[in-house]
């Protein structure tokens, strides 16, 4: 699951336009940039296995970041972050939060057995990613849908409709951008490559959220 986490940054968008969406998306990949953070420096491991279908990652250890429990501190300091950091309402904070959290519930549908249910415990996942056409096609469909929740919303502020599906068009390019790119086997590769991608993503959003071409209808 690459850009289909930002289903959930765009849909919260919709339901709680307070919140900025680009705070949603970097949300959306909160756990995914401690994750790039902690292969880099060693802490969480990672390797490659070309032979894979679909994503060629194998995801060796990832407690900090992948581990239910994990997932839930990391959804909550989200909300705090939002909330005491950035000043937003309370509604739009728990939205931010839920954001987070729903990384683990998306991967839960793609990765192979490598989410752990607690410290040490069981390790979970649909495996997804073993069906590559599947996998892509429900990514894209999240982002579809979410897209078209987020174009009637803006619709309802009096907002332009440009926005909403020129964000949606980036999103799908960079997918089909990272499909097409060769892996990098160095977990330190991995780790900035990932980082990088998602500020890139944050920073799309803060164009995508702008107000200024307001419908003149």
């Amino acid at each position: 699951m690459f850009v289909g986490h930002y289903a959930a940054a765009i849909a919260a968008k919709a339901i709680e336009p307070r919140g900025p969406l680009w705070v949603y998306a970097l949300a959306a990949q909160l756990v995914d940039v401690g994750w790039g953070a902690l292969i880099i420096t060693g802490v969480e491991r990672v390797s490659v296995d070309p032979d894979l279908p679909g994503s060629a990652l194998v995801l060796e250890h990832m407690p900090y970041t992948h581990s239910l429990p994990a997932a839930a501190a990391w959804s909550v300091l989200g909300a705090l972050a939002a909330r005491l950091v950035l000043r937003l309402p309370w509604a739009a904070a728990v939205m931010v939060g839920a954001v987070v959290f729903s990384h683990w519930l998306l991967d839960f549908l793609v990765h192979r057995p490598d989410l752990a249910l607690w410290f040490g415990g069981p390790k979970v996942g649909l495996g997804l990613w073993n069906y590559p056409v599947p996998e892509q096609a429900v990514e894209i469909g999240l982002i579809a849908m979410a897209g078209a929740a987020w174009a009637w919303s803006r619709g309802r502020q009096g907002l332009g409709p440009v926005a909403a599906p020129a964000f949606i068009g980036f999103l799908v390019a960079l997918q089909i951008t990272a499909m097409l790119l060769p892996g990098d086997g160095n977990p330190v590769g991995i780790g900035v490559s990932a980082i990088a991608a998602f500020l890139v993503v944050t920073l799309a959003a803060v164009f995508a959220d702008r107000p200024a071409l307001r419908s003149s209808h």
